[in-house]
């Protein structure tokens, strides 16, 4: 019984000796993961590596991590050209393969979220000039926000001869042809004035590509929730480091 006794500390010690070892290597490999990605999106700032599923050592002995989570805050993306930025993103990498020199590394799939504020997506919406709806009027979406449930509130400024008018609409927003993409529910009345449906869509409904996201994942879906629009992205075959 004694020996017995034994043997079960001595177990027990090692198994509490490999489980630090193991939380060791993790943190450490998650913090040189951060600084790869960092230098390869060019990211001002380190973000949040976490490597999933224990034990680290095993997986890593393979050459194959099961589950990588990835938060970035603030990613500078482009929209037509222009930065637009994503206030928060988060990805998990699924099944991620590094070579021996840890030099190169590729993920199976990809899922995750981006939210952008709807004050950021203004500035990519409103690059155009106001444009003519009708004969000596032109109009310009002046503002985004939330509209309730699954809506975004798109408010517009229209120039007419007796004055300006500012109406809203709701849209209805979604992902098309990889791009954030806007439609009103209908259309605003601007005061006696008939406006051509074709114009004045042409203000209110909008697509917006959110392009250069890192390891070329890509929008999936769109949803508006309260402080923005917060966007469903997912890949498969990416390239994260190398």
């Amino acid at each position: 019984m004694r020996a017995l006794r034994i043997l079960l500390i001595v177990v027990v010690i090692l198994g509490g000796l490999f489980v630090i070892a193991d939380r060791v290597a993790v943190n450490y490999a998650e913090g040189e993961a951060a600084d790869r990605v960092r230098t390869s999106e060019g990211l001002a700032s380190t973000p949040n590596v976490s490597i999933k599923g224990f034990p680290f050592l095993t997986q890593l002995a393979g050459g194959t991590l099961d589950d990588v989570e990835i938060g970035i805050k603030d990613y500078d993306a482009k929209s037509g050209g222009e930065s637009i930025r994503i206030a928060d993103l988060n990805a998990e990498m699924h099944g991620v393969q590094f070579n021996s020199s840890f030099s190169s590394a590729t993920a199976d799939s990809a899922t995750g979220t981006a939210r952008i504020s709807y004050a950021e997506l203004l500035k990519a919406v409103r690059k155009q000039d106001a444009a003519q709806v009708a004969p000596g009027m032109t109009a310009q979406i002046e503002g985004l926000s939330y509209g309730g449930g699954d809506k975004v509130k798109v408010a517009v400024t229209v120039h007419t001869p007796l004055g300006t008018l500012h109406p809203t609409v709701l849209s209805s927003i979604k992902v098309t042809d990889g791009k954030v993409s806007a439609r009103a529910d209908s259309l605003p009345k601007v005061g006696a004035f008939d406006l051509a449906e074709g114009r004045i869509r042409a203000v209110t409904d909008f697509q917006q590509a959110i392009d250069d996201l890192p390891a070329g994942i890509e929008l999936d879906r769109v949803e508006a929730v309260k402080d923005g629009v917060e966007i469903s992205v997912k890949g498969s075959k990416l390239n994260l480091v190398g």
